[in-house]
């Protein structure tokens, strides 16, 4: 694993800030999709939201030297396209050269913080299509969560609607990822039934004046096999979201298995169960999920 020098990172923060920029200038780019027509992506946006827990691990992702690391391993193996993450975190990717040729997938709205009594408030407090489209990055991704009892989830459907419409101003593909949730014992839990994740499928495929550069990225459903017909909701392309997963690895691969077969499923975008596997062997971990395209 590519050890990672934060004396050096903090020195070119703090005496040559412009080396951000200048880095993303230079870079490498790549098409969204190669010949084989599949995406494999490592998510690393969840400590934006405080989100930093793997298991019962409860700062697991606080450490950003061994975040860092991780992330520099997981994206030199073979089949992996790119990486999903906030500002901060490509930024310190940018200064390491990890991001050469890879996909760069920019997060949008952080501001519902894990846990928080606004957490459905879902502000845009990450990268604007602006950013993106300036620092030359491939795609944005945003989170859509909908509570039908809580009246802040229409402020981040409007919200996200018009980053949609800036996005395909830009012609910047956006991946978004909805869910239907609600409030049990004050705390937000997603609903994986097939009817409603067809429900959010629905909504978010018709934000926006214009689907033409959206994407969806999705849970696969409580039941497996309710998934075929919960994709044919849409004709938008999509990627699996590989989210907690336990101990049970090899089950979380059979789900995504069966699923990336369906038409409209073009790849994963998978984080902490990769990043931080039970066996603690990252390598082994990626190449099984890239193995699965």
């Amino acid at each position: 694993m590519t050890r990672v020098d934060v004396s050096e990172l903090v020195r070119l923060r703090t005496h040559h800030p412009e080396a951000v920029a200048e880095a993303a200038a230079r870079r490498v780019r790549r098409p969204l999709i190669r010949s084989t027509g599949r995406l494999m992506i490592i998510a690393a946006d969840h400590p934006a939201r405080g989100a930093l827990a793997v298991g019962d691990r409860r700062l697991a992702m606080a450490n950003r030297a061994d975040l860092l690391e991780r992330l520099c391993l997981a994206l030199s193996r073979p089949g992996v396209d790119g990486v999903l993450a906030t500002a901060d975190i490509l930024d310190d990717l940018l200064l390491l050269g990890a991001l050469e040729d890879r996909v760069v997938i920019g997060s949008m709205n952080r501001g519902g913080l894990a846990g928080a009594a606004f957490e459905l408030d879902d502000r845009f407090t990450g990268h604007r299509p602006e950013d993106l489209a300036r620092s030359g990055f491939d795609a944005g991704k945003l989170l859509l969560r909908i509570d039908y009892q809580d009246s802040a989830s229409v402020d981040t459907l409007h919200s996200a609607a018009r980053a949609v419409d800036a996005m395909a101003e830009r012609r910047l593909p956006v991946f978004v990822e909805p869910f239907i949730c609600r409030r049990e014992n004050g705390r937000l839990r997603t609903d994986l039934s097939a009817e409603a994740v067809t429900r959010s499928i629905a909504i978010a495929s018709g934000l926006g004046g214009t689907s033409a550069y959206t994407w969806l990225k999705l849970p696969v459903t409580q039941d497996p096999d309710d998934m075929a017909r919960v994709m044919e909701t849409s004709t938008l392309p999509a990627v699996l979201l590989g989210g907690e997963i336990g101990d049970d690895q090899e089950g979380a691969y059979e789900k995504w298995r069966k699923a990336l077969q369906l038409p409209t499923v073009q790849g994963l975008v998978v984080g902490r169960s990769l990043l931080y596997p039970v066996d603690g062997d990252v390598a082994a971990a990626v190449d099984t999920a890239v193995g699965l395209l």
